[in-house]
């Protein structure tokens, strides 16, 4: 049989962290064993569901790669095919209508509270026979219910936590359909992923209580049933759930933040699963050692430094011009024209060392594409003094007589330079640096240089000899 999962979420909100890790997790099992991964949209909530919901998964999904073989599916748009099996399962007595009132339903749950009973429909309407309406007359309103076994238990082996038993007698007879004829949560999801051929189903922990009656939904079908792997939440740091205050919780936003998807999507695999003590993993390692089986049924903390830590790696290990597709939308962003200036691939390389984000990486690089108003104010004053003059007025010398603009030859001027006034490098580099860039960090000056450019280089080196003149003078 073909492996075939599902993401399925509801479109009320962005994707986040907790979803985007479902997600990769069944991705991955239907990529791990050559299966099918199918993208649903639960949308039977209308009240709370929106289009900009929907379009911010997928959105999400697209960013971090997990391409989906099937879908998206609507809920909303299989209506009729919902329908059509409830009036199958009424009219073979495997669900019935339920007359109950609201005020009955409160009463009911109140006196079974007051008891210390657990709160479930005492089966009122369910053995009721069926009502035979004489012409004219209008039915009562009524909500159908799933007719649930009595006595026994349902059973699965749940990948993640073993074996889980629930006695038929803690379920209650659920309500797939309201009184407005929506169907519910619970019921479109056992006709989906009985159409769709679901045959493993990877979801939140919090999933676990619906499992017991959507099987016995299943059995009621004559549907097969999938196999289940229920993954535990993240937690932040401190031990509670996962909110906004513990950082960015949208997938997007870290996109927003400056993350690659790959370094996200390594770190959400290990936030449960391992393979050994290896830490980085590519998408293809993923796809070859991921094993349901693998994953930790303990919560997992969510740690922004070890995420801050593989993104730094993959700045720096992964294809540059690839690096430089992502960048330039933090360029974008930044509103810094990069049609004027080096090669964001160059730039990339250059500055991967120095950058933990593409946000970071993108606000460093402006001065290789944008003139800067001012200098620095402390590295000014601590670099752009009078013992600069005689330094920076010679290394402008040195590089305007440079027959070729490359790195070599680049740094072969200001070593010269250092020589000749028989000064360290130093002296003659950091008033340098302080020229070129406006501030006092930058990679190598050589290839610093080269990326600026020869002609606004000797722009902004004789802007500093004239800032440290005008000092001297003043």
């Amino acid at each position: 049989m073909t492996t075939k999962t599902r993401f399925a979420p509801s479109p009320t909100g962005f994707l986040h962290v907790g979803g985007a890790r479902t997600a990769l997790y069944s991705w991955l099992q239907a990529r791990a064993n050559n299966g099918e991964f199918v993208l649903r949209i639960e949308d039977t909530d209308i009240e709370r569901s929106t289009q900009a919901a929907c379009d911010a998964i997928l959105e999400g999904m697209n960013w971090l790669g997990l391409t989906w073989d099937e879908g998206p599916y609507y809920q909303t748009k299989r209506f009729d095919r919902y329908n059509e099996i409830i009036a199958q399962m009424l009219e073979q007595g495997t669900a019935y209508k339920c007359y109950c009132s609201r005020e009955r339903i409160d009463a009911l749950r109140e006196s079974q509270a007051a008891k210390g009973e657990a709160q479930k429909y005492d089966g009122c309407c369910r053995d009721l026979p069926a009502r035979v309406l004489s012409a004219g007359e209008n039915d009562e309103p009524f909500v159908v219910r799933f007719k649930n076994p009595i006595g026994g238990s349902v059973v699965f082996d749940d990948h993640v936590r073993g074996r889980i038993e629930f006695s038929n007698d803690t379920l209650d007879d659920l309500i797939i359909a309201r009184t407005d004829g929506v169907p519910t949560y619970n019921f479109c999801v056992v006709v989906d992923d009985w159409d769709m051929g679901i045959t493993c189903v990877v979801r939140g922990e919090d999933h676990i209580n619906n499992t017991p009656r959507q099987i016995n939904i299943l059995k009621s079908l004559g549907a097969p049933i999938p196999e289940y792997a229920h993954v535990s939440m993240i937690l932040g740091d401190d031990g509670a759930k996962l909110s906004k205050r513990h950082g960015a919780v949208s997938v997007m936003q870290y996109r927003d933040d400056g993350y690659l998807p790959e370094a996200l999507l390594n770190y959400l695999v290990r936030l449960g699963w391992s393979h050994g003590d290896q830490e980085v993993f590519s998408l293809e390692e993923m796809k070859q050692y991921f094993k349901l089986d693998d994953i930790n049924k303990a919560p997992s903390a969510f740690n922004t430094d070890k995420l801050v830590w593989l993104n730094q790696h993959y700045i720096k290990t992964l294809d540059p011009e690839y690096v430089a597709t992502h960048l330039q939308w933090h360029m974008d962003d930044q509103k810094i024209d990069t049609s004027n200036g080096p090669a964001l691939s160059a730039v990339v390389t250059a500055l991967a060392e120095r950058a933990k984000t593409l946000k970071e990486l993108a606000a460093s690089s402006r001065y290789f594409y944008e003139d800067f108003a001012e200098f620095d104010a402390e590295q000014a004053k601590k670099h752009l003094r009078g013992v600069a003059l005689e330094p920076l007025q010679l290394v402008q010398q040195k590089l305007a007589a440079l027959p070729e603009w490359t790195v070599e030859a680049i740094h072969q001027a200001i070593e010269d330079t250092a020589t000749e006034l028989e000064v360290g490098m130093g002296k003659v580099g950091m008033p340098l640096r302080v020229a070129v860039t406006g501030a006092g960090q930058s990679p190598g000056l050589d290839i610093t240089l080269f990326l600026i450019g020869r002609s606004r280089s000797e722009q902004r080196i004789s802007k500093a000899i004239e800032f440290v003149a005008d000092r001297i003078n003043s």
